[in-house]
């Protein structure tokens, strides 16, 4: 059984073995800290910590650290051992934040076109909760997509995550494929990044772009932060395309990669992280 080691032994300690002056104490308040004191005296030491969240073994970390590629809190970690809370330091791996929380757990769902967005239904139409209500307890569903929408819908049992990436204030991108009719004229990108003008009020894009066209037939991506009721098919039928396939690929930075119709994975932890700082948590 190892000796517990002295304060002025600890790595990070004011004074101590290993101290640098990119590593700082927790203010008398926790928010955003560095690690705290009780962190470096009681906490998980960090290549503990990494390795079980799934970034590299023990000995890789290290390597990370000597690297300078790990920060806590936003400190570079300079030195060796460095103990660490994993309920409230912030650590990150390249400027990714890692998620360190095992009782959270966030799903990507590829929505298949007639399934409800909601947790149950008094209809008995198949419902996300069908699709998920067995993997965690406390699932929500981030935002929704409309029944004949497919694609990436997020599902989470972290209550404050889900909020915060369906609330309007915080402009979380969403990315879609839609499969529309018509001719598309050369001036659309500027109209719709300009705004289009919808019975309930204006709606801009962050991005359009034509990725396919044939005989009439075109795939568009269009990327935008807006989160109201069919509002792609609507905005694309204002200007004379009519949405034949509406697909969502993307929520911020998590993306629905090659999953199938149906499929379901949990996000890593990396992803979990983005998705965290994105919203401020």
């Amino acid at each position: 059984m190892d000796t517990a080691p002295q304060p002025d032994d600890l790595p990070g300690t004011p004074g101590g073995e290993g101290w640098s002056e990119d590593m700082e104490l927790a203010p008398a308040h926790p928010g955003d800290r560095p690690p705290s004191a009780t962190a470096e005296r009681e906490g998980e030491r960090l290549q503990k910590v990494l390795a079980r969240a799934g970034v590299g073994s023990r000995r890789v970390v290290e390597n990370m650290v000597d690297q300078g590629r790990i920060s806590v809190n936003g400190r570079t970690v300079t030195v060796q051992g460095m103990r660490v809370d994993p309920a409230r330091d912030k650590i990150a791996v390249d400027g990714q934040r890692i998620e360190l929380r095992d009782d959270r757990v966030t799903y990507a769902v590829n929505k298949p076109a007639g399934v409800i967005t909601a947790m149950s239904d008094d209809r008995a139409r198949p419902t996300i909760g069908d699709m998920v209500g067995d993997l965690a307890p406390g699932l929500v569903h981030v935002g929704r997509l409309d029944q004949d929408t497919e694609g990436l819908l997020l599902v989470t049992n972290d209550g404050e995550l889900a909020h915060r990436l369906a609330h309007p204030s915080y402009g979380v991108k969403k990315t879609y494929l839609a499969q529309v009719s018509g001719s598309i004229s050369r001036d659309l990108h500027r109209r719709l990044r300009a705004g289009i003008e919808l019975d309930d009020g204006p709606v801009k894009v962050d991005s359009f772009r034509i990725v396919d066209a044939h005989a009439g037939q075109s795939v568009v991506e269009v990327v935008l932060h807006e989160g109201r009721k069919h509002i792609v098919r609507r905005l694309l039928a204002a200007v004379g395309l009519p949405v034949s396939r509406l697909t969502r690929v993307a929520v911020g930075p998590v993306s629905l990669q090659r999953m199938r119709s149906g499929a379901i994975r949990r996000l890593t932890r990396q992803e979990v992280g983005a998705l965290e700082e994105l919203v401020g948590l």
